[in-house]
This record gives C-alpha cells, sequence and structure tokens, in this order.
C-alpha cells in the first residue's frame, strides 16, 4: 500500500500551485506514493485552467477554501494569501499527527507574505517543529551528490560564533546520525563536520572555535560509536563529499556554509527535510517565484523528489 502524502499548495501568488498539480500528477511520483494536496480546490482548478494542465490531478484535494480565488493575483501576495499559506501547513501536519497522512511535504512560501499574516517564526521548519512541540531540530538539504545538515538556520552570521557551542554541535552530530540510520537506511552514516574559520582555523591561527568547540563535540560523539569526522576545512570538504564520496553528508555551522555548495549541485532538484521531529516534513528547496508565478514556468523536480523521499521515508519508518 502506497503512503499518503499530504503537499500543501504553498503561497497561492506564487509557483506552489502549478507546481503541486504538476507533482502529483508524475508517474514517478504515483510509483511509490498517494498524493494529496492540501489547499484552496477552487484556486488550484483556476490555475490548471489557465496553464492547461490535467485537470485530473485537481481532484486530489484536501480542500480548505479560506480564499476567494477572484481576488488572488499571481506575484501580489496579501494578508489573506498569507493566512491560508500557513493554514496549509498546519491542517497538514494535523492530517500526519492524525494519522490520515504518512508525511508532509511542503510548498514554498515566502517570510514578507507571511509576516503579513503576523507569522512569528523564521521560516516553515521553525515553525512545524512549533506546531509538533519539537525543540530539538535541524535542517537538512540535499541531492543525490550532496546532502548537509545545518547546526544553526536562519541566523545572522554576525550571531552565528555565539551560537556554536559545544553543546549544539554534539546534539547535531546525534540528530543526524539517528535520522539518517532511521530514514535514510544507513547503518553507520560518515558525517563530516565541517569548521567554522578558514581552514578549520589552522592550529588557532585562524580562529579558536575549532579546536576548542567544535573537535570536543567529535570527540564526544566518536565515543558513542558515532561515525564522525572532524573539523574539517570547508573549502575542500565539499568536494570531498560529493566528487569523492567519502562522506554521506555534511554538518555546516551556518547557513550559507551548507547552501552555497548544495545549490550549485542540485539548484533544481535538490529538497529539504527536517531532521528530529515525531513526523516526516520534506520540501522543496526553493521560493515563491513571484517574477514566473503561474506561468507554467516554474520546474516542479524538487517537489517530485521531496514527496518521494518522503514517501521512501514512511517505508522505513513503517518496517521499523
Amino acid at each position: 500500500m502506497k503512503p499518503i502524502i499530504a503537499v500543501t499548495m504553498g503561497d497561492p501568488c506564487g509557483v506552489g500551485p502549478e507546481i503541486a498539480i504538476k507533482a502529483i500528477a508524475s508517474r514517478k511520483v504515483l510509483a511509490v506514493a498517494d498524493p494529496v494536496i492540501v489547499g484552496d480546490g477552487a484556486l488550484l482548478r483556476i490555475v490548471a485552467e489557465k496553464l492547461g494542465l490535467r485537470p485530473a490531478a485537481t481532484r486530489r484535494i484536501r480542500d480548505f477554501p479560506v480564499l476567494d480565488p477572484n481576488t488572488i493575483k499571481p506575484g501580489r501576495p496579501t494578508k489573506r494569501s498569507g493566512t491560508a499559506m500557513l493554514l496549509y501547513v498546519e491542517k497538514a501536519v494535523r492530517m500526519v499527527l492524525d494519522k490520515e497522512a504518512a508525511a508532509v511535504v511542503t510548498g514554498p512560501i515566502n517570510k514578507a507574505a507571511a509576516k503579513k499574516a503576523g507569522f512569528a517564526w523564521p521560516g516553515h521548519t521553525e515553525y512545524i517543529a512549533h506546531l509538533t512541540d519539537t525543540k530539538d531540530f535541524r535542517m537538512m538539504l540535499g541531492g543525490t551528490d550532496l546532502k548537509v545538515v545545518l547546526v544553526t538556520i536562519h541566523e545572522p552570521i554576525k550571531s552565528v560564533p555565539s551560537l556554536i557551542t559545544t553543546s549544539a554541535v554534539l546534539k547535531s552530530i546525534r540528530i543526524t546520525n539517528d535520522s539518517f540510520k532511521r530514514d535514510f537506511g544507513l547503518t553507520c552514516p560518515r558525517i563530516a563536520v565541517a569548521g567554522l574559520n578558514p581552514h578549520a582555523g589552522e592550529g588557532g591561527v585562524m580562529g579558536d572555535e575549532d579546536g576548542t568547540i567544535i573537535a570536543p563535540a567529535v570527540r564526544k560523539a566518536r565515543k558513542t560509536g558515532i561515525n564522525a569526522t572532524g573539523p574539517l576545512p570547508a573549502d575542500t570538504l565539499f568536494y570531498r563529499a560529493a566528487r569523492k564520496k567519502e562522506f554521506d553528508v555534511v554538518l555546516c555551522m551556518y547557513h550559507d556554509q551548507g547552501l552555497g555548495p548544495l545549490k550549485l549541485l542540485h539548484f533544481e532538484d535538490g529538497i529539504n527535510c527536517t531532521l528530529g521531529l515525531p513526523i516526516i516534513r520534506t520540501s522543496v528547496d526553493h521560493g515563491t517565484a513571484y517574477d514566473i508565478a503561474w506561468q507554467g514556468r516554474a520546474g516542479h523536480e524538487s517537489l517530485v523528489n521531496a514527496i518521494i523521499i518522503a514517501a521512501q521515508m514512511a517505508k522505513r519508518r513503517d518496517r521499523r
């Protein structure tokens, strides 16, 4: 039996509606999952008709008609559209918690639009952690060639050094190890831990955080049997992980350290996955793309991959 996957429509004014319609009609998706769009049925049908997309796909909808579709314009978010996209996330998460679905896959939202609706969290990840009452979670982004996990997520670069503690790094290593064993089927994940400073501090010459904070976390993790290595210089680490295949995942200290290399390799097909949640949540690895919304130009590869990976994770959890 294929797992039911709740796919949120994302921002109604962005590319979310069209990529959701395309993705749930994908043969690759339907081979492994039973996808359902969580969103506004009337608006989805308007977008499908406008773009000449297969109308059959729009029957796979968990309808929450909170919008007046005639007032929603592509690329022009409003407070009401922001409220709607947050509702879709809440309802999809509730479906999984109530065992009506095996996983939630989120479409793209826009933080500025969400703020208009009173959104108080930095992003999707933090909001879903709140909805599931989860304190310890991490963001993983990846594709076939590279997977990265972040110790800090949406933090200003000036705040990062103070947030890199031995406890935070060790907790990140443990969450990564547990998640890759449970959800990605690896018996002993090879975790590379990136240094914070250039050349991983080069013996303290370029900063002492690598030696005094990150290295102790790696040692503690290894003592418990976790296959973690580091801190390693980030300027060569991603080559070793993506091209030489020496590691299964790279633990990065801050957002752009990991997402720069990741998006270079997987800009179109990368996915986002939240580790440490009691539910399975994956997502696209791109934004709302207001400039091309409802034009039929948005690629849906990332959403297809996010649904497929969510289905694979659900089957592994079910077997366990």
